[in-house]
């Protein structure tokens, strides 16, 4: 949590998105504040069309707001250039999404090294890193599985791993239960309870499902592209589970 001297992790300050123009216009957010702070782990829920997934694309720096102020760490994010955005993504957001967006015909590690191919590190730096970020998510002994040879909940937790690999301060997370059962969907809460618990990473999710939702501390309400209510979890399920 922020300790009052350095501003917050992230704050959106009278954020608008507007998609279109004239009659066909469409006001996906209407001038939100949020306000985050380092190691949360906040649920974003909201019926569909709300704007809560619109909210977390301006967050992950995949979308920039129309009107109004992103700042990560006290920099404006729209201030900056597409190749410092991109460079924000690379270096401090991590992101999973209800798809997995795994390559189908590459191995769990090979998948979990590409942000860091990206980034230019070696093979051997590569294939370490890759190797305990599937230790982290409970995979030893997977890493030369394809997707093909893997459950939902082991393709999801692929996904976590590749998140996490470059150590982000923050992991966005987009219905990461949407393809998996009751069962997996508790093992990956779970898991990034864990994460946020242990690692400090600052997790938000987006979600329509009220029992993920409780694994947050935190739960915002998106109803018709305004904040409808921001409430703090005295036990969040992350605390009380084993």
């Amino acid at each position: 949590m922020s300790d009052g001297s350095a501003p917050p992790l992230i704050e959106l300050r009278a954020v608008t998105k507007t998609y279109g123009q004239g009659q066909a216009a469409f006001q996906a957010l209407r001038g939100v504040d949020v306000t985050i702070a380092q190691g949360e782990f906040t649920a974003i829920m909201g019926p569909s069309g709300s704007g809560k997934s619109t909210a977390l694309n301006i967050l992950g720096c995949l979308d920039t707001p129309s009107a109004g102020s992103y700042l990560f760490r006290g920099v404006a994010v729209e201030t900056l250039s597409p190749d410092q955005r991109a460079l924000l993504r690379r270096h401090c957001l991590g992101f999973v999404f209800q798809g997995f967006n795994l390559l189908a015909r590459t191995s769990a590690q090979e998948n979990v090294e590409l942000p860091l191919l990206y980034r230019g590190a070696d093979s051997a730096a590569r294939h370490r890193a890759a190797q305990e970020a599937l230790a982290r998510v409970g995979l030893t002994g997977w890493e030369r599985h394809t997707p093909a040879e893997l459950s939902g909940g082991q393709l999801q937790r692929v996904a976590i791993a590749r998140a996490i690999v470059t150590h982000p301060l923050v992991l966005l997370a987009d219905e990461p239960t949407g393809n998996l059962d009751t069962t997996r969907s508790h093992e990956i809460m779970e898991l990034l309870a864990t994460l946020n618990r242990e690692q400090g990473i600052t997790v938000l999710m987006v979600t329509h499902e009220p029992e993920m939702a409780a694994y947050a501390g935190r739960t915002i309400r998106f109803v018709d592209g305004l904040v409808a209510s921001d409430s703090i979890s005295l036990s969040p399920s992350n605390d009380v589970k084993p």
